[in-house]
């Protein structure tokens, strides 16, 4: 009977899983936790770079892109600062700053290239499975928003990034492009519009799966799926042990031995990136921001409605809190989304726990997350009002933008969460730092991608930047490079003036990804009533000229 009392006793349990865990200990080069849009990417690049590496990915959801990577918790736009008007903001001297718009096109460029790539290798399959051509379109009313659309309009035309897009306060060329915007709508109103051809509609949920897909047909992947992370332990040989359970039997653990790890989990990135115990964890917190769309499935309504019109960010607002009315194509159907309305909750992710957020506070973030609280009192007013929101409040905010709207055809839909970062400055206590920030310790063995919008859009590129910190010398090395070349062949040269490159690689992505391809306009005088934008067919590229 003693006997039998010691083995069950819950210490003794731990030292015989914890036995059986090491004799099953498996080993891999790379270890991706989350199975998401960066992980996929990133996995995708070192099978391409690397073939030999083995790599592992563990996902605690019972599948793939189920959450920020999933059509229905994310906008699910190709983010390039083609209409989101909070990329480029305005200085006191009314002039409009577009150096942060220039830098997300260019980023979104790369992803573009990237598919179209994988396209190339039969990696992704039917391009209109995951990506559509969607104009974007910004649209204003009222005098003061009006001439900062002017004069957004005239400093993007510097950029050959911008110069297909078309300029317009005329309420008919507006409601030719939007014409859910404009029906209804008080014809005396002053409004503008900008409008590019060449938007688009991604579903990074479908572009995961595909891409995962196609690692597993790999011998050296291998997809762990309902895997929970546990722990982490940093080996004298700089190599990590990283402890995992089952998701639904927490008490069934196993060991992986990884010799680099990518903490790609979405919101749940910080809380992993704490238990790593790396000293550059502690500069950071997190506070999470959730999001609700109004969703539309009504035919009539979903075809005659064909962009995504972006407007202003009410002030105090976060960036993904731009109201928006959207075409969406998510697993091949056609919805238009309005929101989104903000809403708060302590979970980290959609599908997460209640105590993500306090179990994430400790000695080290506090007072920045103070800090950026007091800073912020804008932020904090802005988040309180969306939270005490109800129907006729959302509606009345829809019916904004689309005047003759109608309750009985939309619903009500709880999307992601998003994890705002709160970086540690000595200066002044905390900041909120807006975008995406990767995350990695001295040695380069462990990295974490911390932050949100425009996330998914930009993650070739925010892939690249982690592997020139983390693989700094396998970047620079010939064989690399002239991989990435074929990867992403603008990678490392800056679009700014060079029109033919740029206008050359759009062509190409377009050709590839089967998406009409507008012509740059010449950036005249401001056209009044502009025209509508030509779409041309393109022919094959063979070979890019650089």
């Amino acid at each position: 009977m003693k006997r039998k009392t010691a083995i069950n006793s819950v210490g003794e349990k731990d030292r015989l899983m914890n036995a059986i865990a090491a004799s099953r200990e498996q080993v891999t080069d790379v270890l991706l936790i989350g199975g998401g849009i960066m992980s996929a990417t990133l996995g995708t690049y070192l099978q391409e770079l690397e073939p030999t590496w083995s790599i592992t990915m563990v996902e605690r959801m019972e599948s793939v892109a189920q959450e920020s990577s999933n059509g229905w918790n994310n906008a699910g736009t190709g983010h390039s600062a083609l209409m989101e008007l909070n990329y480029t903001p305005q200085n006191p001297d009314g002039s409009v700053s577009i150096e942060k718009a220039v830098q997300i096109n260019e980023a979104f460029q790369l992803s573009r290239q990237f598919w179209a790539h994988q396209v190339g290798r039969g990696v992704l399959r039917h391009p209109r499975s995951f990506i559509n051509s969607v104009p974007h379109i910004s649209f204003v009313w009222g005098e003061e928003h009006v001439n900062f659309l002017r004069a957004r309009y005239t400093a993007l035309q510097q950029n050959p990034l911008f110069q297909d897009m078309r300029y317009s306060e005329d309420h008919q060329q507006i409601k030719d492009w939007a014409p859910l915007v404009m029906e209804g709508r008080n014809p005396q109103q002053k409004v503008a519009a900008t409008r590019t051809g060449n938007g688009t509609d991604v579903n990074y949920g479908e572009i995961t799966r595909q891409l995962i897909a196609a690692l597993q047909t790999r011998d050296n992947f291998s997809l762990q799926l309902s895997t929970q992370v546990r722990d982490f332990r940093r080996n004298a040989d700089k190599s990590w042990t990283v402890r995992v359970s089952d998701t639904h039997n927490p008490k069934i653990s196993r060991l992986i031995r990884a010799k680099f790890i990518f903490i790609g989990a979405g919101g749940a990135a910080l809380k992993l990136l704490q238990k790593t115990r790396i000293p550059q964890a502690k500069d950071y917190a997190g506070f999470p921001v959730g999001g609700q769309f109004l969703v539309c499935e009504n035919p009539d309504i979903v075809g005659h409605h064909l962009a995504k019109v972006y407007g202003q960010a009410s002030t105090g607002a976060p960036p993904m809190s731009v109201p928006h009315i959207d075409t969406r194509i998510i697993d091949g159907k056609h919805v238009v989304l309005f929101g989104p309305f903000a809403t708060f909750s302590t979970r980290f992710l959609k599908h997460g726990s209640l105590w993500d957020l306090l179990s994430s506070t400790n000695t080290s973030n506090l007072l920045p997350m103070i800090h950026v609280g007091m800073d912020n009192l804008a932020l904090v007013k802005y988040l309180v009002g969306q939270v005490l929101q109800n129907d006729e409040d959302r509606f009345s905010a829809l019916r904004a933008y689309y005047p003759q709207a109608k309750k009985a055809d939309w619903r009500l839909w709880q999307a992601g969460q998003r994890v705002q970062i709160i970086k540690r400055e000595a200066k002044t206590g905390g900041v909120l730092r807006l975008g995406t920030e990767v995350v990695c310790d001295d040695e380069g063995t462990v990295a974490a991608l911390l932050g949100a919008s425009p996330g998914a859009s930009t993650a070739a590129a925010i892939m690249l930047e982690l592997m020139e910190t983390v693989f700094a010398q396998k970047m620079a090395s010939t064989a690399w490079q002239e991989a990435l070349k074929q990867i992403v062949p603008g990678y490392g040269i800056p679009f700014n003036g060079r029109q033919a490159t740029s206008q050359e690689m759009l062509a190409w992505t377009s050709k590839v990804l089967e998406l009409d391809y507008a012509l740059p306009c010449q950036p005249d005088a401001i056209p009044q009533t502009p025209r509508a934008l030509p779409v041309v067919s393109i022919a094959p590229v063979a070979d890019i000229a650089l």
